[in-house]
């Protein structure tokens, strides 16, 4: 097979240089929880506090007497606009496959707390309502938007699809959306209880699943054969980034209901393994189980090129979702995954080293400091 490089030999390829710098991203997200948490008296009126120690979470927490409200707002982000590209040369459409994704994102990050989404809402923006006039495409956005939010167990509330011209490109539609879910009772809830020793469980990601794909599309611009050209496997590099994310809410339920207690749970999407050190208290994860990277990763390292760090800080590398437990649960943990269909696995283990906090993957001599992390 002729390597994807052979006419693709530019300078290695990051995130930053692809258009996607996360320091300033970042210190904004600071700067909004920081005036956020000003707003928190807000909530006496309505008989609500605000959960102690949820902002820099993934999930918004309100604490009533008897329970948890819970409360998300993601971004699919560009991965529609491979979807595009991929309609355009071969006239396929993967809406049902963005619907779902779009799902996904949001309610991903709603279980990390423990909730499990009651309603989602959809917001599709466009910059003319002729985007629209594609019925196909349309239904089949509809149709996996609908099918995420039944995977998730949640109704579709509603949402809002506002014509923004000007603002957004004709040919474009920016996908997002907003869930509430509960905890109850709120002793289910994930707060961040990790513990020296505790095992890593890993669940595997469908694919590139939603984070990245800036820099995927980047990668295709370089290759001759764009989103037609073939990876090791034999599929398309389109049609591989385009696969449906996988849902976990059904693990957290499981987990829920044979009374597992997870300390803590880490969607792995932007920032890539890093985001396994998100917790704020300072602890190493050590990953000694390591499984071989799928085939589309192996591409973008490849094709782009993409450095083995700079992969790791960005993508998710095969592993969608993570979760702590104390070691006598690791393996009902992996069973209680496997119990819904998702591959599932003890990765490594939490380390307590004084205040030191990294995560650490000795197999691939891979270390990634508490610094380059800042999300809170």
């Amino acid at each position: 097979m002729k390597n994807p490089r052979d006419e693709a030999t530019e300078a290695p390829l990051s995130y930053e240089s692809s258009g996607v710098h996360y320091g300033p991203l970042d210190a904004f997200k600071r700067a909004c929880q920081k005036a956020a948490h000003g707003t928190a008296d807000l909530l006496e009126p309505h008989g609500y506090r605000e959960a102690p120690a949820i902002r820099g979470e993934s999930a918004y927490l309100i604490e009533t007497e008897s329970h948890y409200l819970a409360h998300v707002e993601e971004g699919l982000g560009t991965k529609n606009l491979v979807a595009d590209a991929v309609q355009r040369a071969t006239g396929q459409s993967f809406y049902r496959e963005i619907g779902i994704d779009t799902v996904a994102t949001i309610v991903n990050d709603l279980i990390t707390c423990g909730a499990l989404p009651i309603s989602v809402a959809m917001h599709a923006a466009v910059g003319t309502s002729d985007w629209f006039s594609d019925e196909r495409r349309a239904a089949d956005l509809v149709a996996g938007f609908a099918t995420g939010c039944r995977q998730a167990g949640a109704v579709w509330g509603g949402g809002e699809t506002p014509t923004l011209k000007g603002l957004i490109e004709p040919a474009s539609i920016v996908l997002a959306g907003s869930a509430i879910g509960k905890i109850e009772p709120k002793s289910l809830r994930i707060v961040g209880n990790v513990q020296d020793q505790d095992a890593i469980i890993f669940l595997a990601a469908s694919g590139v699943q939603t984070n990245g794909l800036t820099l995927c599309r980047r990668i295709a611009d370089r290759l001759p054969e764009g989103y037609q050209t073939h990876l090791a496997d034999g599929s398309l590099y389109g049609e591989a980034l385009l696969a449906p994310s996988t849902i976990y809410v059904a693990f957290v339920r499981e987990c829920q209901r044979r009374g597992i207690k997870l300390n803590y749970a880490a969607h792995v999407t932007g920032h890539g393994w890093r985001k396994l050190m998100r917790l704020e208290e300072p602890f190493v994860y050590e990953i000694t189980d390591l499984r071989p990277a799928p085939p589309i990763f192996q591409f973008l390292m490849e094709a782009g090129p993409v450095a083995l760090r700079e992969a790791y800080a960005t993508f998710n590398m095969g592993i969608g979702f993570a979760v702590y437990v104390a070691p006598e649960l690791a393996d009902r943990t992996v069973a209680a995954a496997e119990a819904h269909g998702y591959e599932a696995w003890v990765a490594g283990a939490v380390r307590k080293r004084g205040d030191r906090k990294a995560v650490e993957v000795p197999g691939l001599a891979l270390v990634f400091e508490g610094d380059t992390l800042k999300l809170r």
